[in-house]
């Protein structure tokens, strides 16, 4: 769905599939990232210090928002090419930023999906294109675990020769 922004730059709005997240995805993330702090790897220290609510194994931020990207993976072209029509855009520069806010808990059995939406900013000064793309990843509750934008850039379009 397509809707239009004060500045009638469309915004594009997806939604991702669910996932169920397990311990075992937790425990892998945990090892990979090297997060070897008593809150991801301790269990007696997460039962003794940690709010009641909080007491069992939980994913970390960087995770959540890993999971947000990795869900939308197999929308984001479409939704790329939607967003960047009309906007005369070349070749993908990469990722200039992330923003994001943690709202609760990644436990494991919960199921998540990213409510999505992507917007062009306008251009920069230098022809650059830089697309925000906002991840809102919600629990099978209707709870928002997190609430993200990664920004990326589009470098200008290259004279042909």
């Amino acid at each position: 769905m397509n809707d239009s922004s004060p500045t009638d730059i469309p915004v594009i709005r997806f939604t991702s599939h669910r996932r169920t997240i397990t311990e075992t995805d937790i425990v892998n993330f945990v090892n990979v990232a090297a997060l070897h702090e008593p809150f991801f790897i301790d269990m007696e220290y997460i039962r003794d210090n940690l709010a009641e609510g909080h007491r069992s194994r939980f994913a970390p931020g960087p995770m959540i928002i890993s999971l947000g990207m990795g869900l939308v993976s197999t929308l984001i072209k479409d939704v790329i090419d939607r967003a960047l029509e009309g906007q005369d855009a070349g070749a993908f520069g990469g990722m200039t930023g992330v923003s994001a806010r943690l709202g609760a808990a990644l436990f494991p059995n919960d199921t998540i999906h990213v409510e999505a939406q992507a917007q062009c900013r306008p251009k920069t000064r230098r022809g650059y294109t830089l697309l925000d793309i906002r991840h809102r990843v919600i629990n099978q509750r209707g709870e928002q675990v997190a609430d993200f934008t990664e920004t990326v850039c589009f470098l200008p379009r290259q004279p042909l020769a």
